[in-house]
């Protein structure tokens, strides 16, 4: 089969596309042959050293994919061949075969594309639990979302919207604010605005519910925004390291921290498809739109992108 590996850590240069030998499966896993792969930030980290790697090189970059049953193992009694299968977080998917263990296994409805499927299923997933599990969204709700334009934050913007809550977005830019209105939001500001007092006008003075926090070092203004007895979910730290929270802070004020991790809540194959399937049908009824993933060749990848500029795209083989 062929792949997209690198020998050394560092920037896009240093990936190749190579023959490697053909992955072999166990009983508890299929071998699916890829359609789509979905290229992710936790990809580049990967690829320049900052996340750990078991083994030796050739390392194969990708988690997440979609594509073609083509053999099932000795154990595997409800996927058959010809099944189509999407993943999120199984390694060596940058290749044209992928060894998938039975129980990391969606199944794909036809009504989604192999391309749709690996442009959302990691940040749709994620906005899903972060919804359902770490707080679950009432009607009336208000709730803050950072980065509200990138790849999750565009997803929980709409399933907010869609479980009956309203939404104060934060952006980088006014470029970006845009894209997050154009998803529903119901007002957006400004980083480089005062956005904890305009957060507090728009909530009559009272703050939000929940915040959704996804860059770290903005924690301290995320409590500022929340009411009493509120809730911050700490899920990301894009924008760098929190500083300590104060526990008497949440006793005084009886405001709610609590992490994210979305491994931590798709423990099982019945959840990863019952988180999956609603997330589907969201989509399927359009009640979450999406655009039109990008696509190109995974053995061009160097002539197209710079990985690093990208939030999410999806490779497909042609």
């Amino acid at each position: 089969m062929k792949a997209l590996v690198f020998d050394t850590f560092g920037g896009p240069e240093v990936l190749h596309y190579k023959e490697m030998a053909d992955p072999s499966i166990n009983d508890d896993e299929i071998l699916v042959r890829m359609n789509a792969i979905g290229l992710n930030f936790a990809d580049v980290y990967r690829r320049k050293g900052n996340y750990h790697l078991a083994g030796k090189p050739p390392y194969i970059l990708g988690y997440e994919g979609a594509g073609i049953v083509e053999q099932v193992g000795a154990n595997v009694t409800n996927i058959k061949v010809g099944d189509r299968i999407a993943f999120a977080d199984v390694p060596f998917a940058n290749a044209e075969l992928v060894a998938v263990p039975m129980e990391k296994a969606i199944p794909l409805p036809d009504e989604i594309s192999f391309e749709t499927a690996s442009s959302v299923l990691l940040q749709g997933l994620t906005a899903h639990y972060l919804t359902k599990d770490s707080y679950e969204i009432k009607p009336g709700d208000s709730v803050l979302i950072h980065a509200a334009a990138g790849g999750v934050g565009q997803i929980l913007v709409q399933i907010v919207k869609l479980l009956g809550g309203q939404v104060i977005g934060l952006t980088s830019s006014k470029e970006k604010a845009q894209a997050a209105y154009s998803v529903g939001a119901d007002y957006v500001f400004l980083y480089e605005e005062p956005w904890c007092e305009k957060v507090k006008d728009v909530t009559n003075g009272r703050g939000v519910d929940v915040v959704y926090e996804s860059v770290g070092s903005t924690l301290a203004e995320s409590f500022k925004a929340t009411r009493v007895g509120g809730t911050v979910v700490f899920y990301g730290m894009a924008g760098g390291d929190p500083d300590p929270v104060d526990p008497r802070m949440l006793m005084d004020t009886s405001k709610t921290l609590t992490g994210g991790d979305l491994w931590n809540v798709l423990t099982s194959r019945e959840e990863r498809i019952s988180h999956s399937k609603q997330l589907f049908d969201w989509i399927i009824d359009e009640k979450i739109k999406m655009a039109d993933p990008i696509t190109f060749p995974l053995k061009d990848v160097l002539k197209h992108i710079d990985c690093w500029k990208v939030e999410k795209v999806s490779e497909k083989f042609y």
